[in-house]
């Protein structure tokens, strides 16, 4: 009766919880084992990339200095940290998407695997924003600022890199908005109406956004708003041409079913 049970179970394919707390804990091995190795050779790197990021600075006037004996240490290590979980992340997804995927349906696995990838481009396509066009103005701005004050900008390395780091992360998830709203829209928890009768409302929204992660002028502010005004219009066009070719399909397939049903009867 036991074999006759093993022989139902395998043919469910299912697995017991044992089975998937240890692919759980294979695959976080995985990844960590992948992290660790990222994280040296990025710490190898960890000198180059700060200096790639203050030259950023230095080409405006910034001198930057560290106040502490340990600062410019613990930046290589934080930025070592940082640029590893940037290198393995493709790795962490995958082993997420490879461990849910069978209790998927087919749609919902070519859902998850399409917002993954358009996730990352879109990431990756902020932080390209915000290092080519948003960061040399920002930079520019907030040291001209101070060039009549007589007063030196000596910036911490550790305030500099921290500010960069979060401009980027800024608009990293800026740039989400229109996979987020497509995989809420997909999944039935948002609606293209709502998000149609909502866009005055959000361009407040976004100007409030602009103006608490930008310098206090009109300029940049509405730099970082317009992105956001055009990813938003984005996030409705794409999430209703997909609504409309999954209500498109949905009718073929149920003509579809009639057809075969009416061929059955006859």
């Amino acid at each position: 009766m036991n074999n006759h049970k093993k022989q139902k179970s395998g043919q469910s394919g299912s697995m017991p919880l044992s089975g998937h707390l240890r692919e759980l804990r294979n695959r976080l091995a995985v990844c960590m084992g992948t992290l660790v190795a990222a994280f040296l050779v990025a710490l190898y790197f960890s000198p180059d990339l700060i200096e790639f990021l203050t030259n950023m600075g230095t080409v405006y006037g910034y001198e930057f200095v560290y106040i502490a004996p340990q600062e410019l240490l613990m930046q290589q290590f934080s930025i070592a940290l940082i640029a590893g979980v940037c290198i393995c992340l493709p790795v962490i997804l995958y082993h997420i998407w490879a461990f849910i995927q069978p209790g998927l349906k087919t749609n919902e696995n070519s859902l998850f695997l399409a917002a993954i990838i358009s996730g990352l481009i879109c990431f990756v396509i902020g932080i390209l924003f915000a290092y080519r066009v948003m960061l040399p103005f920002m930079l520019k701005f907030l040291i001209d600022i101070s060039s009549g004050s007589g007063i030196t900008a000596s910036i911490s390395v550790k305030e500099y890199l921290s500010f960069l780091l979060t401009i980027f992360l800024v608009f990293g998830i800026i740039f989400e908005m229109p996979v987020v709203s497509v995989l809420l829209t997909q999944m039935g928890l948002l609606k293209v109406e709502w998000m149609k009768k909502g866009f005055r409302p959000a361009i407040i929204v976004i100007f409030f956004v602009a103006a608490v992660v930008t310098p206090p002028d009109i300029i940049s502010q509405t730099m970082v708003a317009l992105p956001m005004i055009l990813l938003y219009q984005l996030s409705i066009l794409l999430s209703s041409l997909l609504l409309r070719f999954r209500r498109k399909k949905r009718v073929q397939a149920d003509s579809e079913e009639d057809a075969e049903t009416d061929s059955e009867a006859d």
